[in-house]
């Protein structure tokens, strides 16, 4: 699949549309040089198909380049349609892209070491997230009526730097089937989110995941409010798509421990096998596990775990359970069989 840059777009703040311009510079890991969004996090450059501006433009709403606070305007793509992981290789329309690229296999596109400078093509963009929520006081809304960017745009982060310019080429290239599995963590408690004490069990639930070879790409803290933790649990799924994502408190008897019914609210399919396995293997070190009310869930191809609340505890039941995830997470992104 390719597609053609229509308009590349910056701005100096957060939150107002952008201006086009005639080039910008793709810095690596950081996004578009001089431009608000960018930085060392993964939302660093956003994209929008033009046919969806086109299409919103049928009412007469006379939007214009970067009215929607896109960086790049591209044609051709249906970027909802692309999984998280997918690669942007960006060539300018001069260049022979087809030459060099129409022969690289799914193979032979990974091994070409494409974060090198000497790899085929110029800058190098990897889709980080589909879709994004939308603040009422985003000055796009206001002066538009309505932001497509939270149904219809997506985030990526540059891999590798070069220029852009309107009438570049933008090929599409499948994700790496051999990257690490993405994970987050989210711990609840109201005292450790209160500041009463430090959280403990999500440091080392990350900690746990990197060394097991794990892109742990977000730990967050929340009281026990369940619909915060519901909130976070599909945005982690259905928008930067995790691999898995670790819970830790909420799971006993207390009227606050609302993680179990928040990840079964979110659930499409039931995964109880790793919960129970969980209170089994913990029954030999305690007889307590058997208050643990956690759950194991699916949502669309996101593994959602409940872990207990101690940093011992966690440390346990990941050691319990890491050596089967990794043939489950592989049948769930299509790289393993069943």
């Amino acid at each position: 699949m390719e597609g053609t840059v229509k308009a590349v777009c910056t701005s100096s703040v957060k939150g107002v549309r952008k201006e086009p311009v005639k080039e910008a510079r793709l810095i690596e890991d950081y996004g578009i040089e001089k431009d608000a969004h960018a930085g060392k996090w993964h939302r660093q450059v956003s994209l929008l198909s033009w046919e969806k501006v086109q299409e919103f433009n049928k009412s007469g709403a006379g939007v214009s380049d970067g009215d929607f606070g896109e960086n790049l305007l591209v044609s051709g793509i249906n970027f909802r349609s692309l999984p998280v992981g997918t690669r942007f290789l960006i060539c300018p329309a001069e260049e022979v892209v087809h030459a060099a690229a129409d022969n690289l296999t799914e193979e032979t596109v990974h091994s070409a070491g494409l974060k090198n400078e000497g790899a085929v093509g110029g800058a190098l963009l990897e889709l980080t997230q589909i879709g994004k929520a939308c603040h009422h006081s985003c000055e796009i809304r206001k002066r538009v009526g309505v932001c497509i960017m939270p149904t219809d745009g997506v985030f990526a982060k540059v891999v590798r730097g070069g220029m852009v310019k309107p009438g570049d080429r933008v090929r599409v290239l499948p994700p790496d089937p051999d990257r690490p599995y993405t994970a987050a963590v989210i711990t609840l408690s109201d005292r450790a989110f209160s500041g009463v004490y430090e959280d403990r069990s999500g440091p080392k639930a990350a900690e746990v995941l990197k060394a097991a070879g794990y892109e742990v790409v977000e730990t967050i803290l929340l009281p026990d409010d369940q619909s915060r933790l519901e909130r976070e649990l599909g945005r982690l799924a259905d928008q930067r798509q995790v691999s898995l994502v670790l819970t830790t408190g909420g799971t006993g008897f207390s009227e606050r421990d609302c993680t179990p019914e928040a990840t079964r609210a979110v659930a499409d399919r039931d995964a109880p096998g790793i919960a129970e396995a969980i209170r089994v293997r913990s029954l030999a070190v305690t007889d307590h596990a058997m208050l643990s009310r956690g759950v194991s869930v699916i949502r669309k191809k996101t593994l959602i775990v409940n872990l207990p609340g101690s940093a011992k505890a966690v440390q346990e039941s990941l050691g319990f359970i890491l050596g089967a995830l990794d043939h489950g997470l592989g049948i769930l992104r299509g790289t393993a069989d069943n």
